[in-house]
């Protein structure tokens, strides 16, 4: 699986995890230099405290585009810390 935004990879993995039809990245997977922290954060119900990253490329900023879970409740512990994208981000089968 690939996420691809304003024409470049920002994570490539063959094991990501599928929770509510969202691929979640290794943290391995991700590639960093395109990621910029935010202040962001937002609750789920089951996961629990989500944060979130801006993507940036070239100049191109997509705001809160990708969201981890740093500290998951225990039913979402498999994706501690696994990267998910949304807002334009392609999730490819490639």
């Amino acid at each position: 699986m690939k996420a691809i935004w304003n024409g470049k990879i920002i994570a490539e993995s063959s094991e990501t995890k599928v929770v509510e039809n969202n691929h979640y990245f290794p943290p391995t997977a991700v590639n960093r230099e395109f990621l910029k922290e935010s202040s962001t954060h937002t609750i789920c119900s089951w996961k629990g405290e989500a944060s979130y990253f801006s993507i940036e490329v070239e100049g191109s900023v997509n705001k809160d585009a990708a969201w981890f879970y740093p500290n998951p409740k225990p039913k979402a512990a498999e994706i501690a810390h696994y990267v998910a994208f949304w807002k334009g981000v392609q999730i490819l089968n490639e």
